[in-house]
């Protein structure tokens, strides 16, 4: 039951960067938005330790990798300033 409210806990985190994407609220590289992803693809994997699945693993490992690339990529645009 924990396992399902932590990977239901990413798949929010997930859905609310994709709206407020959507929504204009957030830009691609906003720190808001690349952290939302990543926690959120985080917590499925946390929850996929449970009941493990081979290719949601797969998807979400690399939306992680894909978040942390994002999120360094414009820290050193900012710190190049």
């Amino acid at each position: 039951m924990i396992f399902d409210m932590i990977g239901l806990a990413g798949v929010a985190a997930i859905i609310a960067a994709f709206f407020l994407l959507q929504a204009d609220r957030v830009r691609y590289d906003d720190y808001s938005y690349l952290a939302l992803n990543g926690v959120g693809a985080a917590l499925i994997i946390v929850s996929l330790f449970y009941a493990f699945n081979l290719a949601a693993f797969v998807m979400e490992t690399i939306w992680v990798a894909i978040s942390v690339y994002g999120a360094v990529k414009r820290w050193r645009r900012e710190r190049s300033g």
